[in-house]
C-alpha cells in the first residue's frame, strides 16, 4: 500500500489550490461566436466530407450524440441539420493566447493541456484574492468579457479532482471539491469518467465489476496490479481522491507530428511517396517554428480495415534538417514494401526530443515549490 499521508486528504501539509479551467465547446464556441448566424445551431468543425472527422461539436449539436473524434458521415446521420465548418487553428490559438495571457496574471503556475484547457496552482494567492473560488470565478468572468466565450471551473487541492470537477457542471459552471471531500466526490463517479481510462478500459472494468469509484477503491492494490499492471498504482491513488502530481509550467514537449486522413484509400508507391513528401513539408515547418530538436522518427499507418502499424528509427545524432527527416521518413516507408493493403492514413513524427535546463532541473519529488 501507497504511505499512509497519501490517503489521509485531512492532512493540510503539501496540499495545493488547483484550478482546472477548460473551455466550452471551444472550437465550435468560436465558429459561433464570429458568425452570429451560427448561435443556437448545431455546428461542427471538421471535414465534411466522407473522410472527415469532427474536431469539435457545439452544444446544440452534443444533444444530437455528435461527440469530436466522430467520423463527419456518423455526424450528419445523427443531426441531419449539423452545419459543417473548417478548422481555423490560427484563430483558435490567437484566442488561446488572449486565455493564457488571463491566467498568467494570476499565476505563473500554468500548465497547458491544449489550446482550450489548462492547470494553475494558485496556492501563493499573488493577488491577495483570498480564496482560489473567487480567482476561478474572476477568470471565468474576465475570459468572458474579453473573449465572449464561456469556461468551466473546476477547484480542488490536486490535478485530478480539479479536472474533474470542471467537467460536472458544464457548461458555464463551476465546481468545488473541497479538502476532506474527495474520496466521497469519487466514489459515486463512474470509472469512465476518470482521466486515463478509455472506453476498453471502463469495459474491462465492467467484467470486473468495477463501475464505479467506490467499486475501484473496493480493490486492492495486488487487485489491481494483477490486472491493470503499471496503472495500478494511479488508479488505487485516484478512486481515493488522491494525485501528488505537481502543476508544471512550461511543460515539456514530446514529439512534434502530423498524419493525413485520405479521401480514398491509396497503395501506389508514387502516390505513397508524393503523400510522404507533403507530410513531410507539413510537419518540418511545425518542428521548425518550435525549434524542436529529437532523435527518433516515427511512421504511422493506418490500414484500409483501420489497422494501424508503426515503425521507428532512432539516431545517435539530432536530425539535422529536413532532408534528413524525409530521408528517413521514406526508408521507413520503402521498408514496408509492398504494402498488404492500401492505407487510409499516414503519419510522421519526431520524438526523442532535446531536454532544456528547466525540465532537466525539475524536482522529482511530485511537490511544486511556491517559495
Amino acid at each position: 500500500m501507497p504511505p499512509a499521508d497519501h490517503n489521509r486528504e485531512e492532512e493540510a501539509d503539501g496540499l495545493r489550490k488547483v484550478i482546472h479551467i477548460d473551455m466550452d465547446a471551444f472550437f465550435a464556441s468560436v465558429e459561433q461566436r464570429d458568425d452570429p448566424s451560427l448561435r443556437g445551431k448545431p455546428v461542427a468543425v471538421g471535414g465534411s466530407s466522407k473522410r472527415g472527422v469532427v474536431a469539435a461539436a457545439s452544444y446544440e449539436a452534443r444533444r444530437f450524440g455528435v461527440r469530436s473524434a466522430m467520423p463527419s458521415v456518423t455526424a450528419a446521420r445523427l443531426c441531419p441539420d449539423l452545419i459543417f465548418r473548417k478548422a481555423r487553428f490560427d484563430v483558435y490559438r490567437q484566442v488561446s493566447d488572449q486565455i493564457r495571457a488571463i491566467f498568467l496574471d494570476y499565476t505563473p503556475h500554468v500548465e497547458p493541456l491544449s489550446l482550450d484547457e489548462a492547470y494553475l496552482d494558485v496556492t501563493a494567492d499573488l493577488k491577495g484574492i483570498g480564496s482560489a473560488t473567487r480567482i476561478a470565478e474572476q477568470i471565468r468572468s474576465r475570459i468572458k468579457a474579453e473573449t465572449g466565450l464561456t469556461a468551466s471551473a473546476g477547484v480542488s487541492y490536486n490535478k485530478f479532482l480539479a479536472k474533474l470537477a470542471s467537467d460536472q457542471n458544464k457548461p458555464d459552471g463551476l465546481c468545488i471539491i473541497r479538502p476532506g471531500e474527495g474520496a466521497r466526490f469519487v466514489a459515486g463517479l463512474p470509472v469512465r469518467r476518470f482521466h486515463g481510462v478509455g472506453p476498453r478500459g471502463a469495459e474491462k472494468m465492467a467484467r470486473l465489476g468495477i463501475e464505479t469509484g467506490a467499486d475501484l477503491a473496493a480493490r486492492d492494490l495486488a487487485f489491481l496490479r494483477a490486472h491493470f499492471g503499471s496503472f495500478a498504482e494511479y488508479l488505487f491513488r485516484a478512486a481515493r481522491g488522491v494525485d501528488l502530481r505537481q502543476v508544471r509550467a512550461d511543460r515539456p514537449r514530446k514529439s512534434v507530428g502530423g498524419e493525413r486522413t485520405f479521401f480514398d484509400d491509396i497503395a501506389g508507391i508514387e502516390a505513397l511517396r508524393t503523400t510522404m513528401d507533403e507530410i513531410v513539408e507539413i510537419v518540418w515547418g511545425r518542428i521548425d517554428r518550435s525549434g524542436a530538436r529529437g532523435r527518433t522518427v516515427t511512421l504511422k499507418l493506418r490500414y484500409a480495415d483501420f489497422t494501424t502499424i508503426t515503425r521507428a528509427r532512432s539516431l545517435h545524432h539530432f536530425v539535422a534538417d529536413k532532408a534528413e527527416f524525409s530521408a528517413i521518413g521514406h526508408a521507413l516507408l520503402n521498408d514496408l514494401q509492398p504494402l498488404p493493403q492500401p492505407i487510409r492514413l499516414m503519419g510522421l513524427t519526431l520524438s526523442a526530443l532535446e531536454r532544456g535546463e528547466d525540465e532537466q532541473s525539475q524536482p522529482k519529488d511530485g511537490q511544486l515549490s511556491l517559495l
